[in-house]
């Protein structure tokens, strides 16, 4: 009876985390770029209670006696589905339709990657002009340097094309080629990328290294939509079941804690 309270008790703590998971997609569910979030689980050992079984005329069965003594959360696995591209009026808002993902650098120049696409125009330290994340992050181009303008440019005149590729209109109304591109970076499991917060993630050994679209041949490239924000893939119907259901295997762990404890009390008041 004492192993039931153990099974019982991690699969309490399992739950838990599943609903922790599931609230985080909730709260996230505006959060433009955002993933759905999954907790997935896996048993623990198994304890052998006899090597040998039988039927009740002596036969040997084919089959031992374990006994599985709980669960516990293997990974937190990260949903790449595309989401859903909504209009905005931001000049500088962009949603992407495909795998990859923003290259940002980070204050201690180290590049982040994000899904987050409304960005701004801000001024930097030399008197220019540089594309930045609302954090103030530079967004980099597919070099790896900052896209950056001098001062004096019109962001009025500037337009994009679906490769990222930054235009600016001339006097004679036509749009050229400035020579620089907003970067776009895809991994081979982006579900391993380490996520810093604030909708940041960083490649990890299990992500891989980045593959940047443009310069990687055997990559598709990605559409970078131009006033538009890429929404949650979370769908809240589906996460408020999921929580439902998380609620109903904590509350039968929590009553096979009390089944236990009612037995192991008759036990402990048995007299001989």
């Amino acid at each position: 009876m004492m192993r039931s309270l153990w099974t019982a008790a991690s699969g309490m703590k399992s739950q838990q985390t599943s609903l922790d998971t599931i609230s985080n997609n909730l709260a996230n569910i505006n959060t433009a770029g955002y993933k759905k979030e999954t907790t997935e689980f896996q048993t623990l050992l198994y304890q052998t209670i006899q090597d040998t079984t039988t039927y009740s005329n002596g036969v040997q069965k084919p089959i031992d006696a374990q006994v599985g003594l709980g669960v516990k959360v293997s990974a937190i696995s990260m949903n790449m589905e595309q989401g859903e591209l909504e209009h905005t009026e931001g000049a500088f808002d962009f949603g992407i339709q495909g795998k990859g993902f923003f290259m940002v650098e980070q204050p201690d120049g180290t590049v982040s990657y994000t899904r987050r696409g409304n960005f701004v125009m801000a001024v930097n330290n030399q008197g220019g002009l540089t594309l930045t994340t609302a954090d103030g992050y530079a967004v980099l181009d597919s070099t790896g340097k900052p896209v950056s303008f001098d001062g004096n440019i019109d962001t009025t005149k500037l337009s994009f094309d679906e490769y990222g590729n930054i235009l600016y209109k001339g006097e004679d109304g036509n749009a050229y080629p400035m020579g620089i591109a907003i970067g776009l970076a895809q991994f081979n499991n982006p579900s391993g990328l380490y996520k810093m917060g604030g909708s940041y993630y960083r490649e990890s050994v299990a992500s891989g290294a980045p593959r940047v679209e443009g310069e990687d041949e055997n990559i598709n490239r990605s559409i970078i939509r131009n006033k538009y924000l890429e929404n949650s893939s979370v769908h809240a119907v589906d996460e408020m079941v999921d929580m439902i259901v998380t609620q109903r295997a904590y509350e039968m762990n929590s009553k096979a804690i009390t089944a236990s404890d009612e037995m192991l009390q008759q036990a402990n008041n048995l007299r001989g």
